[in-house]
């Protein structure tokens, strides 16, 4: 190479220097010692180096789009008064209620603590009007249902068994003394209320004829029989107990009371989901129970029907809580978690599990969205609410195993939750109608056929 040549390419080379950045550099490293080193490597060695150099650094936490399930931003269609409540019970479950969690659900104990935080909120009971209820829509306790079960599906649970179905059972069926008697109290959770309908031998098929009966004897009400799978019922003070009239074959619902002689209330043990739920087995021995105690306006089963109608789309609004909760978690899973040099959340197929549950999770959103609209227009059927609760389960299901899916190994243990949303999700998928009962609802709707067997 000439020598004119060669001064023209250190020109060149020194225009393309960025000689503050070459200043910084050396203060680091001795130049000419890496100038050295360079010049004794090989074409080969030399391009393993420029592909290292090339490669872009990992994105830090902070240049990564934010953690939210919410994909298609349906917050935004709530007031700023329900955003902030919201918030607040968000705020409640991850500040003061997830560091409990793990450790009571590993040990099937009841955080019992927790009551005291609730009642801060002041959101049992969310749709009812009066007795010191918030008289808010039907969405704003599908939103609180969805907050709880993101952060624990149990405590979804027992919150949706006290402020559902036992409140909802005494303001829909109840007297007005009933009411006044039990709502303000249940509503400042300073009395606790269980659902008393499932029974060991009669699940899906209570509109048949439930086998815990009732007897009017002149004066009071005689229950026997036994009820199963009661959530809270362990420490409840007042348990619903849904019952058939001996005499006139029809449903019947009483009020009775943690220390009603002939109650018992056994907690059930080894359960492989909702933990924390202390679930249990009643026997009714001779119960005797006062008439003022009878729900006045529950003579049917179409009246335990109405209630069941208003909670389940809370339910469905559980499974939407369970799988935002597991598609975050395992989210935040994998953009920490390194393999082959790379954050796994890099892999398309790990992507590709990514986007089929933010999928999932969204077209659930949006079906609980609307659906508790309708029922806040007074649209809301049986078959809406069912659909709902199928359609949800069953995508929630896929939505957890996914999450289990992308965290491998890891995935099934408790530290990174979505073990936990994996196993009640089991429970979700099961309770306030099973797949098959909440199916042939929607078609006896669709068809005009019942395919119930008779």
């Amino acid at each position: 190479m000439s020598f004119f040549k060669k001064v023209r390419n250190t020109v060149n080379l020194l225009k393309s220097v960025d000689m503050d950045q070459l200043a910084k550099i050396n203060q680091q490293i001795d130049l000419s010692e890496a100038m050295k080193t360079l010049g004794k490597l090989d074409e080969r060695q030399l391009a393993g180096l420029m592909k290292m150099l090339k490669t872009k650094r990992h994105k830090s936490q902070s240049d990564l789009p934010p953690i939210d399930g919410d994909f298609y931003n349906l917050d935004y269609k709530l007031t700023k008064e329900q955003r902030e409540l919201q918030m607040k019970v968000r705020n409640l479950m991850e500040d003061e209620i997830r560091p409990l969690i793990n450790d009571h659900w590993n040990r099937a104990k009841f955080p019992f603590e927790i009551i005291e935080k609730f009642k801060k909120l002041n959101i049992a009971g969310i749709p009812y009007e009066g007795y010191g209820c918030p008289n808010l829509p039907f969405l704003m306790e599908g939103i609180i249902a969805q907050e709880i079960a993101r952060v624990d599906v149990s405590t979804s649970t027992f919150f949706g068994v006290h402020s559902g179905l036992a409140m909802g059972s005494i303001y829909l069926c109840g007297s007005e003394e009933q009411k006044q008697k039990w709502l303000p109290q249940m509503q400042k959770l300073e009395k606790i209320g269980a659902f008393g309908l499932t029974e060991p031998n009669v699940g899906s098929g209570v509109a048949g004829g439930l086998e815990t009966t009732c007897k009017f004897d002149g004066e009071n009400w005689i229950l026997n029989g036994q009820k199963k799978w009661i959530g809270n019922a362990t420490f409840a003070d007042v348990i619903i107990i849904w019952a058939r009239d001996e005499d006139s074959n029809q449903v019947k619902g009483f009020l009775v009371e943690k220390d009603n002689p002939g109650f018992k209330a056994e907690k059930m043990e080894d359960k492989m989901a909702l933990r924390i739920v202390q679930n249990a087995l009643i026997t009714l021995t001779d119960c005797n129970v006062a008439e003022s105690d009878r729900l006045q306006n529950a003579n049917s089963f179409k009246d335990t029907a109405n209630v069941l109608r208003m909670t389940r789309a809370g339910v469905a609004w559980q499974a939407v809580g369970c799988a935002r909760g597991a598609y975050e978690s395992a989210l935040k899973y994998t953009r920490k978690r390194e393999q082959f040099g790379r954050p796994i959340a890099s892999y398309q197929l790990i992507q590709n599990h990514l986007v089929e549950m933010v999928s999932n999770l969204t077209a659930m959103q949006t079906l609980c969205f609307r659906l508790s609209e309708m029922q806040d227009q007074d649209m809301l059927t049986d078959e809406h609410a069912s659909l709902a609760k199928v359609y949800c389960s069953m995508r929630m299901r896929d939505v957890v195993s996914r999450a289990r899916e992308v965290m491998g190994g890891n995935g099934i243990l408790l530290e990174h939750d979505v073990a936990r949303f994996v196993a009640d999700a089991e429970a979700i998928y099961s309770y306030e109608g099973t797949k098959e009962i909440n199916s042939l609802i929607v078609g006896r709707a669709i068809t005009g056929y019942s395919a119930f067997v008779s």
